[in-house]
């Protein structure tokens, strides 16, 4: 059962979806690092067919299990599973990352009881699904550790928030709505952390400009790192 609904889940295979030229951004004439020529591509992984090897089958096969007796479609909520350098990824659709932290939690045979946190990523030529939320999960019963990864567009950045399985996320869901604009709704006390209240935008973004604020020391002005290898 679990194994054929599993199968053919998600993204089949990699998938570009952007480009990275130069080593700090530059596009003009103004990279003087030697590193203008470098290409590099932004490969997603894709899914992954069982078997997965080690505990990762059995792990994934209870949460399927547990989904199909809450009367949740599996192919619903998992969007892919993805094993990588041994380390186990779980893609789950934002509208079920609370249920499936809570069956992770609470089931005898999985107790994922600690969470590391979130922590936000970008990738603006995902189109649909620019803002990505990484948690990652340790089992203290099991010795194991996992990763969910949720994702929701630039347009509608919003996800739910975990805090009521995982109160230590409460900081962290700040820290990322703060720095990547990743809005966590139901969160007790969505407040800035890092930058001040009136501050606009989200830094860590990539699309954010770099520096862009000159700063002045000793009487003269050192330029925003964006524009400090400029030749005009």
């Amino acid at each position: 059962m679990n194994a054929a609904v599993s199968e053919n889940r998600g993204d089949p295979a990699p998938r570009k979806v952007a480009e990275r030229r130069g080593l700090f951004g530059n596009k003009g004439s103004g990279d003087t690092t030697g590193f203008g020529g470098l290409v590099a591509p932004v490969v997603l992984p894709g899914e992954t067919p069982r078997p997965y090897g080690s505990w990762f089958d059995n792990c994934v096969d209870i949460l399927e299990e547990l989904l199909t007796e809450a009367g949740l479609p599996v192919a619903n909520v998992i969007e892919k599973v993805v094993v990588e350098h041994d380390e186990l990824t779980i893609h789950v659709d934002r509208n079920h990352i609370v249920t499936v932290c809570q069956m992770l939690r609470d089931d005898q045979d999985l107790r994922f009881e600690l969470c590391f946190g979130v922590s936000g990523v970008h990738y603006p030529a995902d189109q649909g699904r620019e803002l990505h939320a990484v948690y990652h999960l340790m089992s203290i019963t099991h010795n194991r550790m996992l990763r969910l990864e949720v994702t929701c567009p630039d347009a509608d950045p919003k996800i739910p928030s975990v805090t009521s399985v995982y109160p230590g996320n409460d900081w962290h869901e700040r820290e990322t709505w703060d720095l990547m604009g990743i809005v966590f709704t139901g969160h007790p006390a969505l407040t800035r952390t890092a930058m001040p209240d009136d501050w606009v935008g989200h830094p860590q973004r990539k699309d954010y400009p770099l520096g862009g604020v000159p700063v002045e020391y000793k009487g003269a002005t050192v330029p925003p790192a964006d524009t400090r290898r400029s030749y005009n």
